[in-house]
């Protein structure tokens, strides 16, 4: 191997449509190392990690320019196949997994544990039968390693987003020739305490020599494992740092190019609010992986209600809901009305907009432009951007009115897109999320809900979002239900945080209460430390 090195990447360079997204990129990785690579949405790294993984749409898009070295060997996957055969895994920052099979068939795939039998002697091995037990023991094997709760029999689509984030790890914590192992935002959709256990995974696998390549947005996450620290922007390194000199705010602003306040936003006023606008009553959801047990609570009209609790225990269930996308049964009052529950269309029309923790799966329509995909739900609902003629026989769509109300939104949210055009599929994870946000502005809600609406998105985007969240809040009176997984993220925007624990709301508190009785209530106590 060059140098010592298991992996040198030099000179990469690659485009999309004119769009440079990397120039000379080097980067250099030893076995049993652990490298962070951090920046903004839109920098890179999941480009140059595709490059690297042979993924398809990097040479169905020119390919690109540069030496990789791996193994002592230069190497050009074409496919992600080739990669994995050479010992180099990935962790894509969205799933890569079949929603109709279990965990176990996930886990497995590609390598499943045949057994003879009689058929197959006389018309040969693709006759041999599926070795369920040994499948099995080897999947429960990898799922120990997490050591984690997760059933090996459930399906992907049956599970909460954690778990099919741990699916994914287990999958590539069972491949025995793995020398590399590509990690693109392992812990973005985990809570704390579950992120805590794939850091420990990490750590044991550069013990056991392979090589690690971290992205992730949680820049504590970076510190606290990584050998090096590797920072992008706009497509090139800006700087290479070691973990015990610097600091987290350091790594931020070489992320941005600019100096970042110590808060994720400026300070926080207490506010206060009379009106009720949304009041639940005894509301059970029957979502797989997050069920909701009989929750009953009230948000006032103007406010911003955060909803937290570790992955699994119903914090998310509870707008996908409300919102109709699971069955759902209780008593929702919406400006004293009764909203009829289990109905997606009649929560739209009464005023409510939902931006999913599933941008892909549930929030966006990924081989359509940015235009469309802001403005299909409002024409969908409220027939805007429709120009009717001869009294409504025909109706026209306006482009040029949904193209303006795009650019609009993708300068107020810094979407990095070529044009409203561009299709959702070619844009990094951060900027579909906020692709999410801008679709659900556009339907000019009185009430929101957001369920993690920056996971995946790094520093600088994050603040953006929260501010546009808060001044949308502020500026236009909607009130705002946020659903996440990042408690500091809570305390920085909420007025009032709930705390759900096995499907019920464990209490409520301000967020100026001490961190320790928020973790007392994700745990199920009921008494907290007082000064709260």
């Amino acid at each position: 191997m060059s140098e010592g090195y298991l992996l040198k990447m030099e000179s990469i360079s690659k485009d999309f449509y004119e769009n440079q997204v990397l120039q000379d990129v080097n980067l250099n990785v030893k076995a049993g190392e652990i490298v962070g690579l951090v920046g903004e949405n839109g920098a890179g790294k999941s480009t140059l990690m595709n490059i690297l993984f042979g993924e398809e749409t990097i040479h169905e898009t020119g390919g690109y320019r540069g030496t990789i070295m791996f193994d002592g060997k230069e190497r050009n996957f074409s496919t992600s196949f080739d990669a994995l055969e050479a010992g180099i895994g990935m962790v894509h920052q969205e799933f890569v997994l079949i929603p109709g099979f279990t965990a176990v068939e996930n886990i497995m795939l590609n390598r499943e544990i045949t057994k003879d039998n009689f058929v197959a002697e006389v018309f040969g091995d693709r006759m041999n039968t599926l070795d369920w037990e040994a499948m099995r023991k080897r999947t429960n094997k990898a799922i120990e390693t997490l050591e984690i709760n997760l059933n090996p029999n459930m399906l992907v689509k049956d599970m909460p987003v954690g778990h099919r984030q741990f699916t994914e790890i287990a999958r590539e914590i069972d491949r025995e020739s793995t020398k590399l192992l590509i990690l693109d935002e392992p812990t973005a959709v985990l809570a704390e305490s579950e992120a805590e256990i794939v850091l420990k995974v990490i750590k044991k696998l550069s013990q056991k020599g392979i090589a690690i390549l971290f992205i992730t947005h949680r820049l504590q996450e970076i510190l606290d494992i990584c050998d090096n620290i590797v920072v992008l922007r706009d497509g090139k390194i800006q700087k290479e740092l070691k973990p015990k000199e610097t600091s987290a705010k350091e790594i931020a602003e070489y992320m941005v190019g600019r100096e970042l306040s110590e808060q994720v936003s400026g300070d926080k006023k207490a506010r206060k609010f009379k009106e009720t606008v949304l009041k639940v009553e005894d509301l059970w959801v029957d979502m797989p992986g997050e069920q909701v047990n009989g929750v009953s609570f009230e948000v006032k009209k103007g406010e911003i209600f955060g909803i937290g609790g570790l992955t699994g225990q119903g914090k998310l269930g509870i707008a996908n809901g409300i919102m109709g996308l699971y069955p759902s049964e209780g008593t929702v009052l919406f400006n004293g009305k009764e909203l009829e529950l289990n109905n997606p269309k009649n929560a739209l029309k009464n005023g409510l907009a939902f931006v999913s923790e599933d941008r892909r799966g549930l929030g966006l329509l990924l081989d359509q432009p940015l235009s469309w995909n802001v403005a299909f739900t409002v024409m969908q609902v409220k027939e805007q951007f429709i120009q009717k003629h001869l009294g409504g026989l025909i109706k026209w769509r306006d482009d040029r009115a949904i193209a303006e109300l795009t650019r609009e939104y993708i300068d107020k949210l810094d979407i990095k897109c070529v044009s409203e055009k561009q299709f959702v599929r070619e844009l990094s994870g951060g900027n579909q999320q906020k692709v999410c946000l801008a679709k659900a502005f556009a339907q000019n809600p009185e009430l929101l809900f957001v369920s993690e609406p920056t996971r995946g998105i790094d520093v600088g985007a994050k603040r953006l979002v929260l501010d546009t969240l808060r001044q949308y809040n502020e500026e236009y009176g909607v009130t705002i239900v946020i659903s996440s997984s990042e408690l500091e993220e809570l305390r920085a925007i909420s007025d009032r945080i709930a705390i759900v624990n096995e499907g019920q709301i464990a209490g409520i508190l301000p967020p100026s209460a001490k961190p320790a009785n928020f973790g007392l209530l994700m745990l199920g106590k009921s008494e907290l430390e007082e000064g709260a």
